[in-house]
């Protein structure tokens, strides 16, 4: 099994900076896809961003520019990077492991609140 931990959230100004952090844990594949998602009050959750194995990224429009994932393979660690940020981006984000159509793991969530 996997086990995904969210940890840097927290409250910041419009236009500060946010690190979010997503270590995994556990026995699991070398192939994946890791996505982070946020969920704000009274909306669905959507995809911010995500990052492959081998190295390939997409964000969504609303972050482009503004946010950026990495990943650090030999800390079993996700990260993304949030610049410039407003209080639209206020939500709880989560943090996806895909390895196949039918083995997918969700972390516990960190909360990020933007004040205006």
């Amino acid at each position: 099994q996997v086990q995904l931990v969210e940890s840097g959230g927290g409250l910041v100004q419009s236009g500060g900076s946010l690190r979010l952090s997503c270590a995994a844990s556990g026995s699991f594949f070398s192939t994946y896809v890791m996505g982070w998602y946020r969920q704000a009050p009274g909306k669905q959750r959507e995809l911010v961003a995500t990052i492959t194995s081998s190295g390939s990224v997409n964000y969504a429009d609303s972050v482009k520019g503004r946010f950026t994932i990495s990943g650090d393979n030999a800390k079993n660690t996700v990260y993304l990077q949030m610049n410039s940020l407003k209080p639209e981006d206020t939500a709880v984000y989560y943090c996806n492991r895909r390895e196949s159509t039918y083995l997918s793991y969700w972390g516990q969530g960190t909360q990020v609140t933007v004040s205006g």
